[in-house]
């Protein structure tokens, strides 16, 4: 056990957010009465994720140091401490005068210095942390481990299992993939799991048998399993094949309309089904218990209500917009509740729910369609968490599942299954382990998105020039921490496989990036597009003016502007025409190549784009690349179709057949309605790439059409090898949108396989929501590197003044270290030097008996010299019930010239005084010696031999005090090397510095230019810049 449990992890490797849930906010109390330097009290309220700061006496500290003073009020420390804790920024406005009128605006300048005075809340709250004691630390740490670093994945083995009733000759199939026996073997101990295996890795056969496993074991009694529409035929007639003689439901697309849905619900609850086989829609269409949905509100309306009251109970210290919060919380919870009432009060006699139908087991096919799931944050104005509202699909799912979970008593109760179960961010995560480890969660003081967040991300905020070279300010979790704990918790209830892993027989994959020089007519937009960018003047794009609204998504439109400019000009406007250099010329070309070259074998291709695709009598870039083939390179057009041809699923699975058998050569499609339940990879030779998708677990199901298992040509005829062409038009945002993507996924694969070398990950900062930085968009398509200089910069100096902070952190700590390790060498020196004179003293005193033994020579004041060791016993004894010094140390007699002293020591046990004395010998070292600390026997003779053996001790502790001197003689030198060494870094980081302030300088002046200032060249001045132009640092690795 000792061995497979995780590594520690240490205080000096944590990585703190000051506001993380788990920390007792008497930790956060203690740090700002410390900052401020006055008695703070911090409360926490879990209903709604809110903590309240109070403070009886204010002082400079909040209203001067810490505040930031706007035009409409002042946010002092408590606010701003308050806006570190939940990690947001304020909302500080101004007024300003348009057009005569008056108009309320963010104010940026005071939001910059808002975050500047947050950030240094959050510096200090760390340099705090640590210079706390080893005590302190060391409790953290361990609270630390206990909830986070506390879970190992066990090796799930399931070799020995055996799989009555599966008919694998049916299947064509020898056995079962270790992995998927393993997948299997782990589904069942847990109850569920989530299945990662890679595109093509046999997650069907995984779904099939698991759920009919459990249901022979009686582990459960009815499972579901929901897939697309694209591929569910297929997990159906998989199971048909494998199991023949099991009892499956799977209802067609005619048995759910409204008429007969009824029926088939009540089919599902009446009958004792294998397993029951549902479109994702299909699920969708169930309706979920409304007594479960009252109960799960009713519980979280007990807890809001439990809040309320103690926020109440603790009267001016809560802040009024926190209560305020509560009870508004509070009455839409019973809203809802109240609608629920009616519903199930109304409800009609034949209405079946999911709870009813007694499915016990949830197999999801692709699950992360059911990513959109509702959560509540505060974080409004982060670009790239997706839509708060959610999906009414998620929701239901989530129901499901918790109905499930409720009747089990325990997390988990379904299976999810996809290769790629985190499609772009890491918060997709926490989704994940909402729908699945709930209890888990609340263990770990986690009750919603924002305190999960508090743990894990880290918030940057950029200012970027908008229209009118305004500052505008964008906020996006960017920096995952502490992800070595995050890649645990999920890896524990995952199975993780690569292709690589299963060892699947399937072609290798190697990326091409093809460059395309840009057309005389995309070098004129692309000048366009910039000037559009700083300006905002849309007529530039040929276009009408920018409404109010469209102002706030320029960039947006910029970056799809610059999207659709890159893939073909006529996607902009029908005025442009064809180019030999344009990206459908190259396409059809080198389509051709692959066409000819594997021309005996009937090799085909997969061409997908998500922007130009067909319709019918409309120009499209697909009907354009397939003109192109026909006319200029005599390619059959019968040979080249399009995915959206196919109006039904019957059309769909014979354009399917058609590419396996080679009479479709060339199949064009979108990621979702292409790159999902294709299985046509029998003579792929080729994936092309016109368009790079936003998430990379797009290009992962794209590229996943051809490699994957039974690409016979590939492996016989292209030396076991798909070619995958990404198109990329120079200075477009092509190759750095697939650079984002690439590194993007590395970081997920790392997470996947829990093999980050590092704590903290970097996202990037492009997303499809609010389109690029406008900072990296002008740089990419003018070919200028400043700003993207500038970036990494910004990063080199933020790495190595953090570095010089640690090295300047530990150098405090190292010189307090060396000052108490000084006084404690002074002070070990001078208690030596006065134990040797003690023992000197006593050597040269002392006496012994005739029979060689060390007399025992006590004289006790009050008795006469030559008294017995009987007397001097008894009289010890006295003392010791009797004297009363109050306190003080009274001498009591002699021994070989050392005095005999008796102290009375008072404590207090269950309300009753007790009194204890202890008696001492000192020399003329003046140090007290005692033994048995200082306690009498009873007995006589023992009590007459306490001094004695006290000062025999006096040996012992010479030697000691001789090794602490020796030590710290030697920690000496060490500490004084710390405390006078110079960070060896300092002349690089001025060198950065340097450099960083010379780029600024150019990019406010390449910034400042007037609006007017149109870009106009002659050849010969556009030949000159173009030498001397420094090219673009991206490179794209060719794999």
């Amino acid at each position: 056990m000792e061995e497979a449990r995780p590594r520690r992890i240490e205080f000096e490797e944590l990585d703190f957010n000051l506001g993380e849930r788990w920390i007792p906010t008497g930790i956060y109390a203690r740090f700002a009465s410390s900052l401020f330097d006055t008695d703070i009290n911090i409360h926490y309220s879990e209903s709604t994720d809110d903590l309240s700061i109070s403070c009886k006496q204010k002082n400079v500290h909040i209203w001067d140091k810490y505040a930031v003073k706007s035009e409409s009020r002042t946010f002092d420390g408590i606010a701003l401490l308050k806006n570190a804790l939940v990690n947001t920024t304020p909302d500080i406005t101004k007024k300003i005068t348009i057009d005569d009128k008056e108009v309320k605006v963010r104010d940026i300048e005071a939001i910059q210095m808002a975050n500047t005075k947050i950030d240094e809340i959050r510096i200090a709250f760390n340099d705090w942390l640590h210079a706390q004691n080893d005590e302190f630390k060391k409790r953290l740490t361990d609270q630390y481990n206990d909830t986070f670093n506390c879970f190992v994945r066990p090796q799930y083995n399931g070799s020995h299992q055996e799989f009555p009733g599966l008919d694998s000759k049916a299947l064509g199939i020898e056995d079962l993939y270790g992995s998927q026996k393993d997948a299997v073997w782990m589904i069942k101990l847990n109850g569920g799991a989530i299945c990662d295996h890679e595109v093509g890795a046999g997650k069907t056969l995984i779904m099939c048998t698991a759920a009919q496993e459990m249901k022979r074991l009686g582990m459960i009694h009815k499972p579901m399993i929901m897939g697309l529409k694209a591929n569910v035929h297929e997990i159906a007639e998989t199971y048909r094949k494998a199991y023949p003689h099991a009892k499956i439901l799977y209802p067609g697309k005619e048995d759910f309309t409204p008429q007969k849905r009824q029926r088939i619900f009540g089919d599902i609850k009446n009958n004792d089904w294998d397993c029951v086989i549902l479109t994702h829609d299909q699920f969708g269409m169930i309706p979920q218990s409304p007594e479960m949905q009252k109960e799960i509100l009713q519980a979280e309306l007990d807890t809001v209500q439990q809040n309320l009251t103690a926020l109440e109970a603790q009267g001016k210290e809560i802040s009024r917009g926190m209560l305020k919060g509560v009870i508004v919380r509070k009455q839409n919870l019973e809203v809802k509740l109240k609608t629920l009432e009616h519903d199930i009060t109304n409800r009609k006699d034949d209405m079946v729910d999911f709870k009813m139908m007694g499915i016990d087991h949830l197999l999801v096919d692709e699950s992360h369609r059911f990513k959109n799931l509702m959560f509540n944050t505060r974080h409004e104005r982060v670009a790239g968490l997706g839509n708060q509202q959610g999906s009414q699909k998620a929701m239901n799912l989530l129901f499901a599942i918790r109905t499930i979970q409720e009747r089990t008593g325990k997390d988990m109760g379904a299976t999810f299954l996809s290769g790629t179960t985190i499609s772009n961010s890491l918060t997709e995560l926490y989704l994940l382990f909402k729908y699945l480890r709930p209890q888990a969660l609340e263990k770990q003081g986690i009750n919603c998105f924002d305190a999960w967040s508090a743990i894990y991300a880290r918030k940057t905020t950029d200012y970027e020039f908008s229209v009118a070279n305004n500052i505008v300010q964008k906020e996006r979790f960017r920096f995952f921490i502490k992800v070595p704990e995050l890649a645990q918790f999920y890896s524990e209830i995952t199975d993780y496989r690569t292709a690589k892993d299963i060892g699947i027989d399937r072609p290798n994959k190697t990326e091409i990036l093809h460059n395309i020089p840009p057309t005389p007519e995309q070098e004129v937009f692309i000048k366009n597009l910039m000037e559009f960018a700083k300006s905002g003047n849309a007529t530039l794009l040929g276009r009408a003016p920018l409404s109010q609204s469209e102002e706030k998504a320029k960039m947006l439109i910029a970056t799809d502007y610059a999207r659709k400019m890159s893939l073909d000009m006529r996607m902009i406007s029908q005025k442009y025409k064809d180019h030999p250099d344009s990206k459908a010329s190259h396409c059809a070309a080198k389509l051709a190549q692959y066409y000819k070259r594997f021309n005996a074998q009937k090799g085909t291709q997969f061409v997908f784009s998500d922007l130009g695709t067909y319709k019918p009598n409309q120009w499209n870039v697909y009907s354009e690349i397939k003109r192109k083939m026909v006319e200029d390179h005599s390619i059959p057009a019968h040979e080249i179709r399009f995915i959206q041809e196919a109006k039904n699923d019957k059309q769909r699975k014979e354009f399917i057949n058609a590419m396996n058998e080679g009479k479709i050569r060339v199949l064009f499609g979108s990621t979702d309605m292409l790159g999902i339940g294709v299985n046509a990879q029998k003579r792929t030779v080729a994936v092309h790439h016109l368009d790079t998708p936003w998430r990379p677990s797009d290009l992962a199901q794209r590229d996943g059409r051809a490699i994957r298992k039974g690409n016979e040509i590939a492996k016989h005829f292209a030396d076991n090898n798909v070619d995958v062409i990404i198109y990329a038009v120079e200075k477009s945002l092509d190759g750095y949108k697939f650079n984002l993507l690439y590194n993007k996924q590395l970081f997920i694969d790392q997470l996947k396989n829990n093999n980050l070398g590092k704590r903290t990950i970097d996202e990037g900062g492009m997303d499809e929501k609010s389109g690029m930085n406008f900072s990296e968009y002008v740089a990419i398509l003018s070919g200028n590197t400043d700003l993207l200089d500038k970036a990494k910069l910004e990063k080199q100096v933020g790495g190595l003044e953090s570095e010089k902070q640690s090295f300047t952190r530990s150098k405090y700590s190292s010189k307090y270290k060396l000052d108490d390790s000084t006084s404690m060498l002074e002070n070990a020196q001078s208690r030596l030097e006065r134990m040797n004179l003690d023992w000197t003293n006593l050597q040269e005193r002392i006496q012994k008996s005739s029979d060689g033994t060390i007399a025992n020579s006590v004289q006790l004041d009050g008795l006469a010299p030559n008294a017995d060791v009987k007397q001097i016993g008894v009289k010890l004894n006295e003392l010791s019930e009797k004297a009363r010094t109050g306190g003080q140390y009274e001498e009591i007699g002699k021994l070989y010239g050392f005095t005999l002293l008796v102290k009375t020591e008072m404590s207090e046990k269950e309300g009753m005084d007790i009194r204890i004395n202890r008696f001492l010998v000192q020399g003329e070292g003046n140090i007290k010696y005692t033994y048995n600390n200082g306690i009498i026997a009873k007995d006589p003779q023992t009590a007459t031999m306490n001094f004695l053996n006290a000062l025999e001790k006096l040996s012992g502790y010479i030697e000691q005090e001789q090794k602490k001197i020796i030590e710290l003689k030697k920690d000496l030198p060490v500490l004084q090397e710390i405390v006078n060494g110079v960070w060896g870094k300092e002349d690089r980081l001025s060198e950065l510095k340097t450099e960083l302030a010379a780029v600024e300088r150019k990019i406010q002046l390449s910034i400042a230019q007037e609006k007017d200032n149109k870009i106009q060249m002659n050849n010969s001045e556009l030949s000159n810049i173009e030498k001397n132009k420094v090219r673009s640092p991206i490179r794209l690795r060719v794999i």
